[in-house]
């Protein structure tokens, strides 16, 4: 096991003892420095900033993580932990996040056109044998392969 792969056992611990999950752990070198960033999410469909990860919660599972990664000392070297949410503007990974958030507004790029067309906004619909069901802004319900989707984001809705 890599000493990620055991951060990230480790962080998903200390989460679920505050009933949050693991969305990503990443090590990356910044300015000259390793930077490990953790990002928290709470399991259910998160709909509202009131049912997001709070910076309460971020600060909970930052000490608590910080600890136990300092005792085990499975950094060799000095670093920066980072631990916030995705934020009310998530990336969408795959087809569990295009479910979970049936009805969010959100915004896709293609690999490919469809309908010559590569950017879409509007509405998530759900999943549909492994293609996106996406409500576009005019009404019409259109299908996305999963795989030729470049990148997806939630949409901030007030």
């Amino acid at each position: 096991m890599t000493p990620l792969e055991r951060i990230r056992e480790i962080a998903a611990r200390v989460a679920e003892t505050y009933e949050l999950q693991i969305d990503d752990v990443v090590m990356r070198r910044e300015g000259g420095q390793d930077v490990l960033r953790v990002i928290l999410d709470r399991p259910g469909p998160a709909a509202t900033p009131e049912e997001c990860v709070s910076i309460t919660d971020c600060e909970r599972v930052a000490h608590e993580l910080s600890t136990i990664l300092d005792v085990d000392d499975l950094l060799p070297a000095s670093y920066t932990l980072e631990v916030s949410s995705p934020g009310l503007d998530r990336p969408l990974r795959d087809a569990k996040d295009y479910t979970r958030f049936i009805g969010r507004l959100a915004k896709i790029v293609m690999r490919e056109p469809v309908n010559r067309q590569t950017a879409f906004a509007g509405r998530l619909r759900g999943m549909e044998g492994g293609d996106v069901l996406f409500e576009n802004e005019g009404g019409k319900v259109i299908r996305l392969q999963l795989a030729l989707i470049r990148r997806a984001r939630l949409e901030v809705e007030f």
